[in-house]
């Protein structure tokens, strides 16, 4: 395998290590029911937090490669042509739009904390 090979079973593994980690100590609580209830709620908030961060960082990470290539292609119009620049400004802030679908996606799912019956 080569080395971009590695890295993304390196990546693919640890990332399913760090979804099964929260539910193998949840389950770990046998004390009373009180104490399983409330690891079950980290548990879920942790899992909230993974997806929040994911929704971030993805959408960052796609928003960064957008704009590497239509930054490049913009920058090319107006040099070649000043009348261009409105059109490149508005295809420079389209991918924009995705980070801030992200954070609000992000700032959802951590507004709803579960409700697990105390």
């Amino acid at each position: 395998m080569n080395r971009k090979t590695n890295l993304y079973v390196l990546a693919a593994t640890l990332f399913v290590a760090l979804l099964a980690l929260p539910a193998v100590s949840a389950t770990s609580h046998d004390a009373d029911n009180e104490n399983t209830v409330e690891a079950a709620r980290n548990t879920a908030y942790g899992y909230m937090a993974i997806g929040a961060g994911l929704a971030i960082g993805l959408a960052g990470v796609g928003t960064g490669i957008a704009q590497s290539h239509t930054g490049a292609a913009a920058v090319g119009a107006v040099a070649e042509d000043r009348s261009n620049f409105a059109n490149s400004l508005i295809f420079i802030a389209i991918p924009e739009t995705v980070v801030i679908l992200g954070f609000v996606i992000a700032n959802q799912i951590m507004g709803k904390l579960p409700d697990l019956g105390n």
